[in-house]
């Protein structure tokens, strides 16, 4: 896609989705309205629920050069005496960043800067060294609950995985629906699996930042066309090498700048995909609860779906 193409497809999206809010229930979120939260409840049938994110990594690797610390901070040693009535806590702390190539976390839509500018015009200016005045993680602090659709474009090709560099277009993600029987509609939480968790267990991890599998820039168009109120991927959601060369991110822009839609990167769906193939639906209740980390320009996530 050249640039002017991308240019192009950006503004139209920008139209698309029409007068921005940027405070409460802002961006794509306004889909998602409390009559389709309930009607999500429906999806509910067996009780069982299933976790979309990967644990937390503490190991450097080439797609995570900086990976969460966790410490135990006492006591060291637990004592295991026994009947002596001497009460003891075991306690820890953790550090990581929010937004790497290995951990599950979510994108708030002060995450993007492009043209100068934040989602709906906020400036730049309003991320400052104490964190994000406007756009921050704070907008979600009661959470995501909604409908979660889950298409498997590996299964759809009849492969393990997506090789790095490679693109789900919308025309695959319309073929998956057909496949899997499922439509997805305004308000769902679009989940999008390239195989990026299997082939990093399988073979080892990568440098995903010059190599990984992901949406290409037109696909963003489906969404736009089903009101979809929050995409999430086993990847970055972008495909690298960009296929914009230009801009490094562009599924990152269209998305969270010009249509306010939260992206969740970086999650896990080998313990869903197989669940909804032996249920025949691939459709479920999802809630996602990120920290309430004030002036945060995103979170660690730990998406649930419930079938």
């Amino acid at each position: 896609m050249t640039a002017p193409e991308f240019r192009e497809l950006y503004e139209r999206l920008r139209r698309r989705a029409g007068r921005p809010e940027v405070t409460g229930r802002c961006g794509a979120l306004r889909h998602l309205t409390p009559e389709r939260v309930a009607a999500a409840a429906a999806e509910v049938r067996a009780g069982h629920a299933v976790s979309m994110a990967a644990p937390i990594e503490t190991v450097r690797g080439p797609d995570d050069p900086e990976p969460a610390v966790h410490r135990m901070t006492g006591p060291i040693p637990i004592p295991t005496d026994t009947g002596s009535g001497s009460l003891r806590f075991a306690t820890d702390r953790f550090a990581m960043n929010v937004h790497g190539d290995a951990d599950s976390h979510l994108d708030a839509l002060c995450h993007v800067v492009f043209d100068g500018e934040l989602y709906g015009g906020v400036p730049a200016s309003s991320v400052t060294a104490e964190g994000a005045r406007q756009l921050s993680v704070d907008l979600l602090e009661d959470g995501i609950v909604g409908r979660g659709v889950l298409l498997d474009v590996p299964r759809l090709r009849g492969v393990p995985w997506l090789e790095p560099g490679d693109h789900v277009t919308s025309a695959d993600l319309a073929a998956a629906e057909a496949a899997q029987g499922v439509r997805v509609g305004a308000g769902d939480l679009l989940f999008v699996r390239v195989g990026h968790r299997l082939r990093r267990t399988e073979l080892g991890p990568w440098n995903t930042a010059e190599a990984r599998a992901g949406l290409h820039p037109s696909a963003v168009e489906f969404l736009a066309e089903r009101e979809v109120a929050v995409l999430g991927g086993d990847g970055n959601n972008d495909t690298a090498p960009s296929a914009v060369r230009e801009v490094a991110f562009p599924v990152h822009v269209l998305a969270i700048h010009a249509m306010g839609v939260h992206l969740l990167d970086y999650l896990q769906f080998e313990d869903l995909a197989p669940v909804c193939a032996r249920a025949g639906r691939w459709s479920f209740l999802c809630v996602v609860a990120p920290l309430r980390l004030t002036g945060g320009t995103g979170s660690p996530v730990n998406p649930v779906a419930v079938l």
